[in-house]
């Protein structure tokens, strides 16, 4: 029988079940702003009516394009007003549906504006091979004879590289009909692990039994309870190993549309075909590996350190983030408190930078908190012509999302500076500068705050963070990076991926970049199945080179001031307009040697050096 003086002598706390918040009850000024794309959902269709009706005007310039001047230049023009409008239909689709990914009307949305921009890649697919068989010759004596034709100079010259690997009409014509196939493996993961898995609930460090997320695990694996951080990674990571076969297939799908591909072109790889595109040397990829697998020795000596500061007798995958000092420092950040202390580490950047990310601060670009079945992590939307960029966070409150904030709004910087200074042609920039900018001020903002450091608890902490930006920005993406470009291998030598191989691969290489102080859980072999980034076709490489570039271009600003700074922002100007190599070069930096990434692992041992030295 209940004893009712137990309960009248002692206080029971009431266990808890924290749930996501749905996007009603989020203030508006924390969400995005889509009426800067679409007044609504009907202006949206008119934009696609309009590009539907048009797809057909493409057929007036089959076979006439380089019949003169005045026809290549209206080509060009009318093949950039359908981009255009493309653009603008998938950035308010996307964002729309990532909102709320069970929304049905923005899925189908999201899913039709796949379907036209197929139609029109399809409609479209005689324009590069009628040029490339231009005379080489002819086609720039066209160029040169009308003025507006010139800015193209570039582009064109760019196509041109791609002659060998540009196939005859009809079979050009046939890939472009593919592309809406070969999308499934990543569109059906990204709705699987965002919007379809169910998380187990578990108990946090207070008792509350919360939903797992995303987001809460990310959270959770810096929280200083080691049981709550065992039982998040587990229950995280629960839901990919039971749907192994499934993201094994996803997996194995997505990478063989990339390597059918490579071979319909082809490339003797799907890497070289990935790297090609943006004039990238295989070199660079090589020279990126090989640098970071010969100076494993400072990862080595960070896993050995938090090993004997946490007092542990085994170091696991779910120690790798929690903090090795006064849990005092890990306080709480709100979104406003965080933009005055981002603003604050930029202002080195001048007026001009400032006034642009105010604006994109007060003007609901950002879209702050985690709500029931929104998209996962952070992004910001690229360049899109003539609309301001776009950043999806999802805020917890920790020091990680300042720098999350900082990181994106670097992304958002560079698109923004590059949509009002290039045209549209040239109004992007490619995959291997994307991680530049983000760093670059994530490095100024680490500097600002152990700049500003009031203790040698708070120095240690900071540098700390430093040491984990190397860590998982180089050391972690170069681990994905070569497992990336082996899993591919693999399959191209005609091996089978299994789920028990992708497990095997993975933890091997885990292994390998972590070192003998680590101790690998079951659960961690299936990591390769929550990575979007996989998805992407040799994406991850480029957030260590991104690195190793901003950590120099910083490096010039705080040495040369204003003059590297104007440099800086012509970088972000520049979009596509010249090869990335090329665009970097001139900010400072050349990434053809292995000189920058040695830098990063050297600085690395520094930073343990200064922190044996505080301890």
């Amino acid at each position: 029988m209940f004893n009712h003086s137990l309960k009248q002598n002692f206080f029971i706390p009431e266990i808890q079940t924290i749930e996501v918040p749905t996007r009603e009850e989020i203030d508006e000024k924390y969400k995005w702003n889509l009426k800067d794309i679409y007044t609504d959902d009907e202006e949206w269709e008119k934009d696609f009516k309009y590009v539907e009706q048009n797809i057909t005007g493409y057929s007036k310039f089959e076979g006439r394009i380089t019949e003169s001047a005045e026809n290549l230049l209206a080509c060009l023009k009318f093949d950039e007003e359908i981009g255009i409008k493309l653009e603008r239909l998938y950035l308010y689709s996307m964002l729309a549906k990532d909102s709320d990914m069970r929304n049905a009307k923005y899925q189908g949305m999201d899913d039709r504006i796949k379907t036209i921009y197929s139609n029109v890649l399809t409609a479209s697919s005689f324009i590069k091979p009628e040029i490339l068989k231009t005379d080489e010759s002819k086609l720039f004596e066209l160029i040169n004879s009308l003025p507006d034709l010139k800015i193209y100079k570039h582009s064109l010259n760019d196509l041109l590289r791609f002659r060998k690997h540009t196939l005859e009409r009809e079979q050009e014509e046939l890939l472009a009909m593919t592309s809406e196939i070969t999308q499934v493996p990543y569109n059906t993961y990204s709705l699987f692990t965002n919007a379809d898995i169910k998380f187990p609930k578990v108990a946090d460090e207070f008792g509350n039994e919360i939903e797992m997320s995303h987001s809460r695990f990310y959270s959770a694996l810096y929280s200083k309870n080691r049981d709550y951080r065992r039982r998040a990674f587990k229950a995280y990571l629960k839901p990919y190993r039971d749907n192994v076969n499934s993201f094994s297939s996803l997996f194995n799908g997505n990478l063989k549309a990339n390597i059918f591909y490579a071979k319909a072109r082809k490339y003797n790889s799907a890497r070289e075909a990935a790297l090609f595109k943006n004039n990238i040397p295989a070199s660079v990829y090589d020279n990126l590996v090989e640098a970071v697998n010969k100076n494993m020795e400072p990862m080595y000596r960070w896993a050995s350190l938090k090993k004997k500061l946490l007092k542990l007798d085994e170091l696991h995958p779910y120690d790798a983030y929690v903090t090795l000092f006064d849990q005092k420092l890990e306080k709480k950040y709100s979104f406003e408190e965080s933009k005055k202390i981002v603003l604050d580490s930029l202002k080195i950047m001048g007026e001009d930078y400032l006034s642009s990310l105010n604006k994109a601060f007060e003007n609901r670009w950002i879209d702050v908190y985690e709500t029931k079945a929104k998209r996962s992590g952070a992004y910001s939307s690229g360049t899109t012509f003539g609309v301001h960029p776009y950043v999806l966070l999802n805020w917890t409150d920790l020091l990680n999302d300042v720098f999350t904030l900082a990181h994106e709004m670097g992304h958002n910087m560079h698109s923004y500076y590059t949509g009002l200074n290039q045209p549209f042609a040239y109004a992007n920039y490619s995959i291997f500068l994307a991680e530049v900018a983000s760093t670059f001020n994530e490095n100024l903002l680490l500097d600002h705050l152990i700049n500003i450091s009031e203790s040698r608890e708070e120095k240690l902490f900071l540098l700390e963070k430093y040491l984990n930006n190397i860590s998982t920005t180089v050391y972690r993406q170069v681990m994905f990076a070569e497992f990336e470009s082996t899993a591919h291998t693999k399959i191209e030598q005609g091996e089978a991926l299994t789920p028990e191989v992708l497990c095997k691969l993975y933890k091997d290489v885990y292994q390998k970049y972590w070192g003998p102080a680590m101790v690998i859980d079951d659960e961690e072999s299936y990591t390769w199945a929550r990575v979007p980034h996989f998805y992407y076709n040799f994406y991850v490489y480029q957030y260590a080179t991104g690195f190793a570039a901003s950590e120099a271009l910083a490096l010039k600003v705080k040495s040369d001031g204003e003059a590297a700074v104007k440099k800086y922002l012509d970088f972000l100007k520049a979009g596509s307009s010249d090869y990335p190599i090329n665009i970097l070069e001139k900010a400072g930096v050349n990434m053809n040697s292995q000189e920058p990434i040695l830098a990063v692992t050297k600085k690395m041992n520094q930073i343990i050096n200064e922190i044996e030295n505080l301890i």
